[in-house]
């Protein structure tokens, strides 16, 4: 199930919050790991027991990390935690990529290709809610956040809807004391509502109008050089606008339900260097490998190669995390190489001499180039599109055809209030500070819209799916 769904919308939000009110102060957690659980597991219900296994386990590593006083005891359980989640991340996601590439590799050498009938499915926010599910143990260890007592306040924690299957990734020492106390107040509800409106619109009136023009452009198999760069543009809209109008609408049902989730999208595409993207875009993630990983490499603290070494390894990380493919690596140590130069180059560069708007074109541009290779199925594509987008040789007439359809009016006016967007308004998380009469009614006219032309709409994708 997802927020931009006729089920979700009228009929199980709906259910949700009033039964959530409805519940005595007690019960509120374990109405809301229910529900949770009945959200998740709607398309399919056995990857319930495996959300369930997972959070048993981290719930009882966290139990033994704090009441044991043997240090050794605090480290096997940590490492158990750990390992059990990224046992159940690599394999779920990483083994028929494995597979392909282990038989890639055999019939390489001339070897039979080792055949299996297993094809392991992906289970929906798997991603998501294992690295939320670790980041407890990690802080109970390091004793940045209190131990939780009551298992059904950790398994709410770990599957609340909101952001199980998108995020934001939520760590424990965020939330950990709203869990135990947090204010219902309407003031915060509106604003919860305000939220959700703004993320519905940015998915519904914007982000699919622009994917369906991107899926038109990179389905093709040869484009003309101008429409290999719209559809690049259109993808950098649609996955900003999905992304963020995601995490719109699940900070905004947070807010519904008392819960204060933490930005998660700060206007990337204003950034005036690749480290100030990674500092503005899926910031929950990037902080967590920043946190997590990075320093724990040993961050800047062992030298400047050392340095280069670690942002280089994370980012490829970060892009295997996003996806089992080579693009998704190749992408991660894309950004990762261009961290490690900024990082390098330092303040006193050339580049930093450039007018500020020139800085976020230039950046932009290198963001472009790297969404390339993000959304391209694999290398052969990616270098027949990079080909198109730096070559106009090898046109055909049936190209006409793709102008044809993402030329029209309503997609490139879309396309003009998508950079509007982007470039000038503010963001939903500051507009939403101080929420007058005219700024609710706008939120609820979006919606309106949103929620209508949803209706409509053939064209609605999940792309998170294959996170």
């Amino acid at each position: 199930m997802v927020f931009s769904s006729h089920i979700f919308v009228y009929y199980f939000l709906p259910i949700a919050i009033l039964s959530y009110y409805l519940l005595p102060l007690k019960a509120k957690h374990f109405g809301l790991t229910l529900l949770s659980y009945l959200f998740y597991g709607w398309a399919n219900p056995p990857f319930v027991l495996l959300m369930f296994a997972s959070t048993v386990v981290d719930y009882s590593c966290g139990r033994v990390i704090s009441g044991s006083e043997n240090h050794r005891n605090r480290q096997v359980a940590l490492i158990i935690s750990i390992c059990s989640n990224l046992s159940l991340l690599g394999f779920f996601k990483y083994f028929n990529f494995g597979i392909s590439n282990f038989n890639t590799l055999l019939d390489w050498l001339g070897m039979p290709i080792w055949e299996t009938v297993l094809q392991v499915t992906l289970p929906l926010g798997i991603s998501f809610y294992t690295f939320q599910s670790m980041s407890y143990t990690i802080d109970v260890y390091r004793s940045d956040a209190k131990p939780i007592r009551n298992f059904v306040d950790f398994a709410c924690y770990v599957s609340m809807f909101p952001q199980l299957v998108a995020g934001p990734i939520i760590r424990f020492s965020e939330i950990s004391d709203q869990l135990k106390q947090r204010t219902h107040t309407l003031e915060k509800f509106a604003r919860g509502i305000a939220f959700f409106s703004l993320g519905m619109a940015k998915k519904i009136l914007l982000a699919n109008p622009c994917g369906k023009c991107a899926d038109t452009v990179f389905n093709a198999g040869v484009v003309s050089t101008l429409d290999a760069w719209y559809g690049t543009i259109a993808y950098a809209f649609q996955i900003y606008f999905d992304f963020s109008g995601y995490s719109d609408m699940a900070i905004g049902l947070g807010l519904m339900l008392g819960f204060t989730f933490p930005k998660n999208f700060d206007s990337p595409y204003r950034s005036e260097s690749i480290t100030d993207f990674w500092r503005t875009w899926h910031i929950s993630l990037s902080s967590w490998l920043r946190d997590y990983l990075y320093i724990p490499l040993g961050g800047n603290r062992l030298g400047s190669r050392r340095t280069y070494i670690n942002l280089t390894l994370v980012m490829l990380l970060g892009g295997l995390w996003h996806g089992a493919s080579w693009n998704f690596v190749i992408w991660g140590g894309i950004h990762g190489g261009m961290l490690a130069i900024e990082r390098k180059r330092g303040k006193s560069s050339y580049y930093e001499s450039l007018p500020r708007q020139l800085r976020i074109g230039l950046t932009f541009l290198l963001v472009l180039f790297t969404w390339v290779f993000f959304r391209c199925s694999d290398i052969p594509h990616v270098l027949n599109f990079l080909k198109c987008m730096f070559s106009s040789a090898n046109i055909h007439a049936s190209t006409n055809l793709i102008a044809g359809i993402i030329y029209q009016p309503y997609y490139i006016l879309t396309m003009c209030i998508a950079g509007i967007v982007v470039w000038c308004f503010p963001q939903t998380w500051d507009w939403t500070q101080r929420l007058s009469p005219f700024r609710m009614g706008v939120c609820l006219l979006l919606l309106f819209i949103s929620l209508a032309i949803m209706s409509t709409q053939a064209y609605n994708p999940f792309i998170y799916f294959i996170f």
